[in-house]
């Protein structure tokens, strides 16, 4: 909901009404003393924080499966890997190991 120009002009005229120019003055320096400490305590937090770290947990987030589809593609798929990945001599069928070597 965006205020017309207008309509902030009405607010703070019954502000100034209601707490007087010297308490709605302190009030708005106040506000903007807590809005500066606020982005300082931001900028403090934002260069502490390990962005490197934070990345690398985003991308590991990322490639988390959200479907049962999904996750039988990853099951397939790390499936055929560790498949592609063993000793040929060790995947041997026994039809293989009956063959007299030359």
């Amino acid at each position: 909901m965006a205020f017309h120009p207008l309509d902030l002009i009405v607010i703070v005229g019954i502000a100034l009404l209601i707490f007087g120019p010297k308490t709605l003055q302190s009030i708005s320096h106040n506000a903007g003393r807590g809005m500066g400490h606020a982005k300082e305590m931001k900028g403090k937090l934002m260069s502490e924080l390990p962005m490197e770290e934070l990345s690398k947990v985003g991308e590991t987030i990322a490639r988390i499966p959200t479907s049962p589809q999904q996750v039988a593609q990853k099951l397939v798929s790390s499936a055929l890997q560790s498949g592609e990945k063993k000793d040929p001599v060790a995947s041997a069928t026994p039809e293989d190991a009956a063959v007299e070597p030359k």
